[in-house]
C-alpha cells in the first residue's frame, strides 16, 4: 500500500538524516554527523572533498544520498542549499536548547518550550501527509482499531484509545506482550492496528505488528526512524520528529510529537463529522459523571 521507502521533503534534508541515524551503517552514519555538524560548509565541498574529509569513498557518499531520495550528490547538496537559505536566524537560535547545570527552573522552563515547539515544527517537517489522511480513511472503515506499544510507548497507546473511543470509534490498546500477541494473531481483514515505538525498535511491538500483518489487518507504524524494523511490517509509516537535548531525555520530545501525530488523525477524523462526534463525545461524557 506504501513503499517502506521515505522520500525527504524539498528542504528537509536535516530532519531526516536525524530520524535514520539509528539505522545507518557506520560510514553513513559519519557521513550523516559531519553534515549535520557542518551543513554550510558541505554545501561548499565537491564529493572528492567530502570524500577525504569523512575518510569514505566516493561510491558511499552516493548511495547515502540515494538512501535518502537523492539522484547523487550535486542533488543532495542542492536541497541542503535550499534548507539554509530558507532557516531564518529566530529558526537557528531555539536549536540550542541543551540543558546544563547552570540552568535555573525559569531559564529549563523556556529551553522546554522551546524543545516543544522544535520537535513539533520537526515532525511536521518528517510527516506524509498523504500517509496521514490514508490512515485516517482506515479509521473511518476498520471494524476495530488496535493500539499496541510497549514501556512509554504504551503510555501514548492508551491515551489514543480514551482519545478515539471518546468519539465513537471500536478501539482498544494492548502493551503487554503476551496480550499484544494473542490479539494481533486473531485479528481479520477490516481490522486495523497501529504499532507505536519511536525508535522502531522495540521487538514486542514489531512482532505484534508483524502478527497483525500476516492475520491480514492493515498496520501502521508510529515511529521516529523511517529504516527501523516495525517499518517492515507496515502499510503506512507515520514520523515524529526527537530533537531534544541530551539532559532532557526521550520523555517530553517523544510524547508530545507521538500525541500531535495521533491528534492530527483525530482532528481529521472529528473535521469530517463535527456533529457526530461531538454528538458522541457528549454521550460518553455524561456516562462518566456520577
Amino acid at each position: 500500500m506504501v513503499a517502506n521507502h521515505i522520500p525527504v521533503k524539498s528542504g528537509k534534508v536535516l530532519d531526516m538524516m536525524g530520524s535514520m541515524q539509528e539505522s545507518m551503517t557506520p560510514s553513513a552514519r559519519r557521513i550523516s554527523e559531519f553534515v549535520m555538524d557542518n551543513p554550510a560548509g558541505v554545501t561548499k565541498l565537491s564529493i572528492a572533498e567530502l570524500s577525504q574529509t569523512v575518510n569514505v569513498g566516493e561510491a558511499t557518499i552516493i548511495r547515502f544520498c540515494r538512501m535518502l531520495g537523492f539522484k547523487g550528490f550535486q542533488d543532495f547538496k542542492m536541497d541542503l542549499a535550499i534548507e539554509l537559505s530558507n532557516q531564518s536566524q529566530g529558526d537557528k537560535s531555539i536549536l540550542d536548547t541543551d540543558i546544563t547545570a547552570g540552568d535555573g527552573a525559569e531559564l529549563i522552563g523556556q529551553k522546554l518550550q522551546a524543545t516543544i515547539n522544535n520537535v513539533l515544527s520537526e515532525t511536521l517537517n518528517l510527516l506524509s501527509f498523504e500517509a496521514l489522511e490514508a490512515v485516517a480513511q482506515q479509521f473511518r472503515d476498520a471494524r476495530a482499531v488496535y493500539f499496541f506499544g510497549v514501556g512509554s510507548s504504551g503510555i501514548t497507546a492508551e491515551d489514543a484509545k480514551n482519545k478515539f473511543m471518546r468519539i465513537g470509534y471500536n478501539v482498544d490498546a494492548l502493551t503487554n506482550n503476551h496480550f499484544m500477541y494473542m490479539k494481533a494473531s486473531l485479528l481479520q481483514p477490516g481490522d486495523l492496528a497501529i504499532g507505536i515505538s519511536h525508535s522502531g525498535n522495540s521487538l514486542e511491538t514489531t512482532k505484534a505488528l508483524m502478527l497483525a500483518k500476516e492475520a491480514g489487518a492493515s498496520t501502521v507504524a508510529l515511529t521516529h526512524n523511517p529504516k527501523s524494523g516495525i517499518c517492515k511490517h507496515a502499510d503506512w509509516v507515520l514520523l515524529n520528529g526527537n530533537r531534544q537535548g541530551q539532559l532532557q531525555g526521550d520523555s517530553i520530545g517523544t510524547k508530545i510529537t507521538q500525541l500531535f501525530v495521533l491528534d492530527l488523525v483525530y482532528t481529521l477524523l472529528v473535521k469530517d463529522d463535527v456533529d457526530g462526534a461531538q454528538s458522541k463525545k457528549l454521550r460518553t461524557t455524561k456516562a462518566l459523571e456520577s
